[in-house]
């Protein structure tokens, strides 16, 4: 499938221009969307580093607004996710442009993009995460049909506790950079938030993860998946024995299982 790239300001912020890379097929759609989060461990990487599996997605037929976002030691918690939901909401204001389906619009999160995308899908209208959006987006909902993480670290306390006790320097850094303190790392949790019963969205989750990862806890996505399903969502967990935590590393053949499998999930969630 033929496809376009574009490269735009889609928020100007702080003094700076964020970025976001849309890839959409050539033709009429109406196609589905997603706006994609990098990983980086909330404190490196661009809109550029899941081209691999956006170009992947966007020749499967959707359109995907890969972006920027303000990042730590400059930007702590929350400022991340204020601009996770401004990009939701900037894609349905621009759904005409891109051909976008506005029955089906998810999010897709790699590594800390994951947690930062499924955080940003439960709390939609969390006043810590729309406190500096213009009057005109206000219009249009931050609310997502599904989401898919891939190597989510999907809770950051436990990744914490896991890096102290392997001795991971970096990986305690980047926490510290981004939360600044433990109990930051509880209240941006997702699946404390299902453990505590805070009311949250729960559109469809679909999470992917490497049996061999050594950055993440070895049961990060069923565990979320198991407190999901019990929350009333709908939520599953693929594993892919002997792979590791960075996706653009798997085998071509296993990335484009994940681009199908992502493509069937996001078309079944987005058809409901």
């Amino acid at each position: 499938m033929a496809m376009l790239t574009e490269d735009i300001v889609y928020r100007s912020i702080d003094g700076r221009e964020l970025k976001a890379l849309i890839m959409h097929p050539a033709g009429d759609g109406p196609w589905p969307a997603m706006v994609c989060m990098h990983g980086g461990a909330w404190i490196t990487g661009d809109r550029n580093v899941p081209r691999y599996m956006a170009e992947r997605l966007a020749a499967r037929g959707f359109v995907v607004m890969s972006i920027d976002f303000r990042m730590a030691p400059g930007h702590m918690y929350p400022s991340s996710l204020r601009d996770a939901n401004y990009a939701i909401r900037w894609l349905r204001q621009h759904a005409a442009d891109y051909c976008v389906d506005e029955a089906s619009i998810g999010g897709l999160g790699f590594s800390s993009g994951g947690h930062l995308m499924l955080l940003a899908a439960m709390r939609p209208e969390r006043g810590e995460y729309t406190a500096d959006l213009p009057d005109e987006l206000r219009n249009f909902s931050a609310a997502l049909d599904w989401v898919v993480t891939c190597s989510g670290v999907l809770d950051p306390l436990a990744r914490y506790r896991m890096a102290q006790q392997a001795g991971y320097a970096d990986i305690i850094a980047c926490h510290d950079k981004y939360f600044g303190n433990e109990a930051n790392m509880r209240e941006g949790n997702p699946p404390m938030l299902l453990e505590r019963g805070e009311r949250v969205a729960l559109p469809p989750l679909l999470m992917f993860q490497g049996g061999a990862d050594p950055r993440l806890p070895p049961d990060t996505a069923t565990r979320v998946a198991a407190l999901y399903r019990s929350a009333g969502g709908e939520a599953d967990a693929l594993l892919y024995p002997g792979l590791g935590h960075t996706l653009s590393e798997w085998p071509a053949e296993r990335l484009d299982e994940v681009a199908d499998r992502i493509s069937q999930f996001a078309r079944q969630a987005g058809s409901r």
